[in-house]
């Protein structure tokens, strides 16, 4: 149930009801299920199905393939901020002897790690996972097909080798874990390694016909961690709000901005789509937005969870076939309607509670030689540099408590902005990164590396 301050307006309600229904009808899918997310809550929820008088509803459950692999990334996330194991560190550490041990976890969770698409035959979509007990089954005899981290090739026994990893670090199998880690906090009751009912059954819809046939709903075993989960719009709608602001019972805000942050290089035939890949997460750059998300398909379902966090609005969308709908194209769509329809109200303007004179003197203009910014202070303590110009370096800070900043975004992230003071306290420049900026262009009275001719400015004579 929604509230009226957060209900969407009749025409954009009406604008995702004929999206969907056209999806749906196009795509030729037995059923489909949508909901948007908007302010952290579900304000939306949408279906058409090819059953009279039976739309599923936010508590059906579908299967979401792939969208698993995000909650695998939060697990080892969660391993990383206990101190457990570090992003860098080689696979070969922590699970020694799988032969793709030059691997870092960075690179598995990246999809970077140079390991295959697929594990070896059969098909292990569609037949069980008894017939690959241990990882060494999922590996193959030849795991790597790439040098380990020079490109982006998805991987499914990637995931599979970080969920055996997860087992191993915390002493229990992946589902438990992710139960009792992830699920249970966030109450996502609906989301199940097995399927509970009501639950939607997969079909394929014949490409030169309109008739079906069942898929199989195999049980994945080791494969599981890479795309074994079944869930609803209802618990991924509560998923997307966490994956955007964070839940300390899980993973704080940093870390899933952390998720959302490009870690490998686009493939040539994505460069154009704008799309690359963080720790768990698909990123896509759209129409001029950047979304982040995941997708999902096994034999009779597709899934897709598309988040805009600069508007603050999630889709999620659910299929039960194995090919149709474009469900990524889908979910950004959506997004882009309530976005554009309903454009998000920014809070109200509040100064800041206090002010630092010290602080508060390096809010003005700067130079980095004749080149202007602004250096402003945030109201959450930190600071933004922008180029007073068109062009130009930007980046937001994040306050370290001792006088300095380190960058959230752009070319200096992760670098360190400090004020360089004199012995008499007054401020000589701004040092980011090495970079001097100085209160005027080339200050003549600052410490600019390489001096300032002492004749100053001129013209041509």
């Amino acid at each position: 149930m929604t509230t009226p301050e957060f209900d969407l307006l009749p025409g954009t309600r009406r604008a995702l009801v004929h999206r969907i229904a056209v999806a749906q009808a196009e795509g030729r899918a037995p059923s489909l299920v949508a909901a948007v997310v908007r302010d952290g809550r579900a304000v939306w929820h949408g279906a058409r199905t090819s059953v009279e008088g039976h739309g599923p509803d936010e508590d059906v459950q579908y299967r979401i393939g792939s969208i698993t692999k995000t909650f695998t990334a939060v697990l080892v996330l969660r391993l990383r901020d206990e101190g457990l194991l570090g992003l860098g560190d080689p696979l070969e550490k922590h699970l020694p002897g799988t032969g793709a041990g030059e691997a870092t976890i960075a690179d598995l969770l990246a999809h970077t790690g140079g390991l295959a698409a697929e594990s070896p035959a059969p098909w292990w979509e569609r037949t069980p996972g008894s017939l690959r007990p241990e990882l060494a089954d999922v590996l193959g005899e030849q795991p790597l097909l790439h040098p380990v981290g020079r490109r982006f090739h998805y991987s499914n026994p990637g995931y599979t080798v970080l969920g055996t990893l997860v087992e191993k670090l915390r002493g229990a199998p992946w589902e438990k874990v992710l139960r009792s880690e992830v699920l249970e906090p966030l109450g996502l009751d609906r989301t199940t390694v097995q399927p509970r009912s009501p639950h939607a059954g997969g079909w394929a819809v014949h490409p030169w016909a309109d008739a079906l046939l069942p898929e199989p709903s195999q049980n994945l075993g080791r494969m599981a961690p890479a795309g074994q989960l079944w869930s609803t719009t209802g618990d991924l709608a509560r998923f997307a709000v966490f994956l955007a602001r964070g839940d300390d019972r899980v993973l704080s805000e940093e870390t899933v901005r952390e998720m959302r942050t490009p870690a490998a290089p686009p493939e040539p035939a994505d460069v154009v789509d704008g799309v690359s890949y963080g720790l768990g997460l698909q990123i896509q750059h759209r129409d001029g937005r950047l979304l982040v998300g995941h997708s999902g398909s096994l034999p009779g379902f597709l899934a897709n969870l598309t988040i805009s966090v600069e508007d603050d609005v999630a889709a999620v969308v659910l299929a039960n076939c194995t090919s149709g709908p474009h469900l990524s194209e889908l979910g950004a769509d959506l997004v882009a309607i309530v976005a554009q329809a309903e454009p998000r109200i920014p809070e109200p303007w509040r100064p800041l509670s206090e002010v630092d004179p010290a602080v508060l003197e390096l809010a003005r203009p700067w130079y980095w030689g004749t080149q202007s910014f602004a250096l402003r202070l945030t109201a959450d303590g930190g600071a933004s540099l922008e180029p007073l110009s068109e062009r130009g370096r930007r980046s937001r800070f994040r306050a370290n408590g001792d006088g300095t900043w380190t960058g959230l975004d752009g070319y200096y992230a992760g670098e360190l902005l400090r004020p360089v003071r004199r012995p008499d306290g007054t401020v000589d420049h701004l040092d980011l990164g090495s970079f001097v900026f100085t209160r005027r262009p080339y200050d003549e009275e600052a410490s600019v590396p390489g001096g300032v001719d002492p004749d100053g400015w001129r013209g041509i004579s």
